[in-house]
């Protein structure tokens, strides 16, 4: 199965579940992110797991530590006006992509929620790409 049919599959059921997903997104915080692409201009949801730091949604555009950033980062630069879907409450709200000490402390937090992530930024420093961290800024 890719990529966009298990996500689709975890929109459906997040939908669904009041926000609850099975599968590899099972028992994780998970936000459904609807964005407008960068190349394409359509409307576009990713679910993604999330922390938070304050009333901000934090997200991390790991990739599984790929050399490369996901496509969904591309289009949060391109177009930050979001909307977030966390549960069943759904809201707008502008991505601002952490930087600097800032960055490091909320991706810490999120690392020490979900060690996988300190694993991501090993194999993503290793091919010399530092992972992005956006705030997700409730308008």
């Amino acid at each position: 199965m890719d990529i966009l049919e298990m996500n689709r599959i975890a929109i459906e059921e997040f939908r669904t579940n009041g926000g609850k997903c099975s599968g590899w997104l099972q028992g994780a915080p998970v936000v459904l992110l609807t964005m407008t692409g960068a190349k394409s201009g359509r409307e576009l949801t990713s679910p993604l797991v999330y922390s938070t730091d304050g009333d901000d949604v934090v997200v991390i555009a790991s990739k599984g530590g790929a050399p490369n950033h996901p496509n969904w980062y591309h289009n949060l630069k391109a177009n930050p006006e979001v909307t977030v879907e966390i549960g069943t409450d759904t809201w707008t709200a502008s991505a601002v992509e952490a930087e600097g000490d800032e960055r490091t402390r909320l991706y810490d937090a999120q690392a020490a929620m979900m060690p996988q992530f300190k694993d991501y930024e090993s194999s993503a420093s290793e091919a010399g790409r530092v992972i992005p961290v956006f705030r997700l800024v409730r308008s």
